[in-house]
């Protein structure tokens, strides 16, 4: 097993260089679908989402091996997929190349069940990642607060229906297993939704609070295989991330779907190690240093959570004004809250059960803006009141 490492050349190099290494042949005639993550309305070079010339240059050497190329998203809940292609680039650059783009969304899924899961009985697939011959999985190179990291393997969650992804954050304990249900479930996931290939994307990645409340971290790599778990291993360590230590790849590679071990995968070139660097983890909660507020997460999504921490850096102690002095702000998301104060404000659907009794924003994720509007009236602050300056 072999996996491909280019560095330094920037993202449309390195990654046709890397490709440069696969006999395209087969995908003659045949319909490649790309699946980046674009799951977020983000700029390029945020470390969100992926680098549009990655994109770009993957379009390129498919289409140039004659294949018929499209790029396909299903964003997390409450993004629309065009805007998210347009804010991040990716439009741009498959508009200059005739590259059909897909809102895989739009049409209803397949269900599919899944042998021998434990988390997982079915999923809801979205129907053109089941129409294409070749899928190729593109994701950022980040740190994940809930699944350590999250690279090809966790990506193709992307190719869930709607909000069936949002169900994966929200499911029992498995019976007889210590690990979070949301690993098992994403081991359970690449069961039958493996990428034939996997372009993992290391030019500006995430760390600390991925996947979209970090800080970007330059490393200017692409990585590439066809198995994407012997792809992610070689990712997890130029990440100074132990492969065997993310919980769904050690569970997937143990059931036999690809493998982590580095002793058995040649890396090429031989010193690809001399490219490491390690990524600061995800904290294990997100009790951060907010003076004055109180953070009760109990069985909250990413979505949810990196919309929380975005909110807070922006406006920090700003919105303090708007509460009792001397007083603590409570901010609750996740599902699994039974009682809270009445003076909590109550974030995301999850916490709808809360609504008559204390302040609450609806959405998957809840708007920014909106959470501002519930606690101050306003939907914006006058900006000698905002500390921008709040570190994680």
């Amino acid at each position: 097993m072999r996996v491909f490492v280019e560095h330094g050349q920037g993202p449309y190099a390195n990654t046709r260089a890397a490709l440069a290494h696969f006999d395209l042949e087969k995908v003659r005639g045949k319909k490649v679908l790309l699946k980046p993550n674009v799951g977020r309305c983000a700029a390029p070079g945020e470390g969100i989402t992926t680098d549009p010339m990655v994109v770009a240059a993957a379009i390129d050497v498919f289409q140039a091996a004659g294949a018929v190329v499209a790029v396909g998203e299903s964003p997390i809940t409450g993004v629309v997929v065009f805007d998210a292609f347009e804010e991040t680039g990716i439009a741009a650059v498959a508009r200059e190349r005739g590259c059909e783009l897909i809102d895989m969304d739009a049409r209803p899924p397949v269900i599919r069940a899944i042998p021998g899961a434990q988390a997982l009985d079915s999923i809801k697939i979205c129907a053109d990642v089941l129409e294409h011959d070749v899928v190729v999985s593109l994701p950022v190179m980040k740190m994940h607060m809930h699944t350590g990291v999250t690279l090809a393997i966790k990506n193709m969650k992307g190719c869930l229906w709607r909000r069936s992804k949002v169900e994966l954050h929200m499911l029992p304990a498995v019976d007889g297993c210590d690990e979070k249900p949301l690993n098992v479930a994403i081991a359970d996931l690449s069961g039958v939704l493996r990428p034939h290939l996997a372009i993992i994307d290391g030019t500006i990645g995430m760390e600390g609070m991925g996947p979209s409340a970090g800080t970007p971290k330059a490393l200017d790599v692409v990585v590439a295989g066809v198995d994407p778990f012997a792809a992610d291993a070689v990712a997890c360590t130029l990440m100074g991330v132990e492969p065997e230590n993310v919980p769904y790849l050690r569970i997937g590679a143990a059931r036999g779907y690809g493998t982590i071990d580095l002793g058995a995968i040649q890396v090429v070139p031989e010193n690809w190690r001399a490219w490491v660097s390690k990524f600061q983890p995800a904290p294990d909660s997100i009790d951060i240093e907010f003076p004055g507020i109180e953070i009760l997460d109990c069985n909250s999504c990413s979505a949810c959570q990196s919309t929380l921490l975005l909110f807070l850096k922006q406006y920090g102690p700003a919105i303090l004004d708007y509460c009792p002095p001397g007083s603590t702000m409570k901010i609750a998301i996740g599902k699994g809250h039974t009682q809270l104060a009445a003076d909590t404000v109550c974030l995301g659907n999850c916490t709808a059960a809360h609504r008559g009794a204390t302040c609450f924003v609806a959405g998957c994720p809840p708007v920014g803006s909106e959470i501002l509007k519930a606690i101050t009236g306003h939907t914006s602050l006058d900006s000698s009141k905002v500390n921008t300056t709040i570190k994680e």
